[in-house]
């Protein structure tokens, strides 16, 4: 996948079936829309691409700072596997939030990223005001040569699924509803940190720590069931053979500010992974999180600590064998 990103000044020189939007979780409904672009890229010799911006356009266009499913490098990550050719991540200020819809169609989906179809949903809205809608896309297929494509929304029990439903799941704490609207687990990716090294030496448990970034839209703080992708480069010392260039591992993650531990600790997401000892400092990983054990909480000594985290791995333990299906190699 050819990510462009950075820059208002860009060709796209093959002729391409284009889709908007911030796609943050690429949730069922975002995977319906790609499964069509496929079909099209199949039929019609289309490449497939998206056209997204670089950051939350709410953000800039009220002030208020707006958290996301998944970060740029998440979002990257899922369309390119999803089999998206070309992804624009557009610079987004308030000279293109002010951009007349006609134009931006014009000049930037059909002149620049060479749109020989676009889809969208039904209530889909672009430039100034979101004043662009399915009508003017249908009226400027005819003008322009593209073929509009529209599709229905994916619903569950009647009601649309959105980011914003699947982030109302996430803030409940709900992490089995959000994943059956994602079409997939949650997940935090990220670059492995060094932590405050208590797993192993002190408390018994290896553990690696993700610091989440502060857009990153969390559930609530707690111990979780999860499952950790490691990539296989990030394996070769170990010599395994890897399906989809990544190897699956059970784990345990805590989501929070560790109270147990004195200090004032940032958010992060701290996970044993179960029955792997390699060094991942420094690796990027996923932690793909699956059920909700319980609450976060500060307790009276480390002792109590350990006690409790051994308790913890014989959940997990207890989950993924009622559950083998999500140890597979992906």
């Amino acid at each position: 996948m050819q990510v462009i990103t950075g820059t208002r000044e860009f060709q796209i020189n093959e002729p391409t079936v284009v889709t908007i939007g911030k796609f943050d979780g690429r949730h069922k409904g975002h995977q319906k829309l790609l499964r069509k672009m496929q079909e099209l890229k199949e039929s019609e010799g289309l490449r497939i691409a998206v056209f997204t911006f670089d950051m939350a356009p709410m953000g800039v266009v009220t002030g208020h700072s707006v958290t996301v499913i998944t970060t740029n490098e998440e979002r990257r990550r899922k369309l390119e596997r999803m089999g998206v050719d070309y992804l624009v991540e557009y610079p987004f200020d308030r000279e293109i939030a002010h951009m007349d819809p006609e134009t931006f169609v014009k000049k930037i989906l059909v002149g620049q990223m060479h749109a020989k179809a676009i889809t969208a949903g039904p209530d889909c809205s672009f430039g100034y005001m979101g004043a662009g809608n399915v009508e003017l896309l249908r009226i400027l297929s005819d003008q322009c040569g593209f073929k509009a494509v529209i599709i229905e929304k994916e619903q569950d029990e009647h009601r649309d699924i959105s980011s914003t439903y699947v982030r109302e799941e996430l803030t409940l704490g709900n992490i089995e509803k959000a994943n059956e609207l994602l079409g997939e687990p949650y997940t935090i990716g990220g670059t492995v940190v060094h932590g405050n090294h208590l797993g192993g030496p002190v408390l018994g448990f290896p553990t690696v720590n993700l610091l989440p970034p502060p857009e990153k839209h969390l559930p609530p703080f707690g111990v979780y069931v999860t499952r950790v992708l490691i990539d296989e480069e990030e394996q070769t010392a170990r010599k395994q053979t890897v399906g989809n260039h990544q190897k699956v591992f059970g784990g345990i993650s805590n989501i929070g500010r560790k109270p147990t531990i004195s200090g004032d600790n940032p958010v992060s997401v701290e996970t044993y992974i179960m029955g792997f000892d390699g060094d991942l400092y420094g690796k990027r990983i996923e932690v793909q999180f699956l059920n909700f054990e319980r609450p976060e909480t500060k307790f009276d000594s480390l002792e109590a600590l350990k006690e409790q985290i051994g308790k913890d791995r014989n959940y997990g333990e207890r989950y993924f064998r009622e559950h083998p299906e999500f140890l597979r190699e992906i």
